[in-house]
């Protein structure tokens, strides 16, 4: 049976923390709130709790979720060949709204869907979601709501769109704020270099490059290199150059993408869609 628990009040939050691990231990989803806005959760190592989640949002296995951690060192046991600068992102702005591409541990015994040997990991800034976490373990979370709808910013919206499709639903008010925007992480493709943005979210890229300068922005390439041009005078009998010989000056441009769901598509960064 499904059942709310509100994590304003002390009691029904420990029974609904307990509950929700219960739950998560019987490969079951539940809904949690974080720093962005609300996600639906199930067990990272349970292939059938994560294509559970996957169903519920209505959700191919070429949308897998990211994975949620409860601390920073947790990176290394789910990770591999992390690169300096992306530990440095992740010391920066863990706990919060960012979620780095990484390559995953091979050795894992899991199954988040398409991934090509990736995962996408977060540490959330949210007190309810890393007392869960701290009980549970990663788990792979997406926002909860239905494709193509809205993402819930209270468990309340979130039981709208999912209704018996979760065991427990974690109330702990408006994410991030009242009144204020969903916004989802900035997620970050850290699996090759330069590093991209794949999804502009709560953390500004300019922030981002106060850590890492090279890092891409969304729709970004690397400038091309201009040959310079010859330092030679005019003669007579010279032409004079054509408007088309002259160098060309190379432009970036800078795209936006749909924040409204949250999920990654590691392997395709550049098509990326919220967590």
């Amino acid at each position: 049976m499904t059942t709310t628990y509100n994590c304003t009040s002390d009691d029904q939050r420990t029974e609904g923390l307990q509950h929700a691990q219960r739950a998560i231990s019987e490969k079951k989803c539940i809904v949690m709130p974080t720093d962005t806005v609300y996600g639906i959760a199930a067990d990272a190592f349970s292939p059938l709790a994560v294509t559970m989640l996957l169903a519920s949002k209505g959700r191919s296995r070429q949308m897998p979720p990211p994975v949620l951690i409860p601390r920073v060192n947790a990176l290394d046991g789910l990770a591999t060949d992390v690169p300096a600068d992306a530990r440095a992102l992740a010391q920066a702005f863990w706990p919060g709204g960012l979620t780095l591409i990484l390559h995953a541990q091979p050795s894992l015994d899991w199954d988040l869907g398409e991934t090509k040997g990736t995962v996408a990991l977060r540490m959330p800034d949210d007190q309810i979601a890393l007392e869960l976490l701290g009980l549970t373990g990663p788990l792979a979370v997406s926002s909860a709501n239905r494709t193509g709808q809205e993402a819930a910013q209270t468990a309340s919206e979130a039981r709208l769109q999912l209704a018996e499709s979760v065991e427990v639903y974690l109330e702990g008010g408006f994410r991030p704020v009242k009144g204020t925007a969903a916004l989802p992480s900035t997620i970050v493709d850290a699996t090759s270099t330069p590093f991209r943005v794949v999804r502009q979210g709560a953390i500004e890229l300019e922030r981002l490059r106060e850590i890492v300068p090279s890092i891409l922005g969304i729709g970004e390439t690397i400038p091309a290199e201009v040959p310079p041009v010859e330092d030679a005078t005019p003669t007579a009998g010279d032409a004079t150059p054509a408007a088309d010989d002259a160098p060309i000056e190379v432009a970036e441009t800078a795209g936006v993408v749909d924040s409204t769901q949250e999920s990654v598509k590691p392997g395709a960064p550049s098509e990326a869609k919220p967590e």
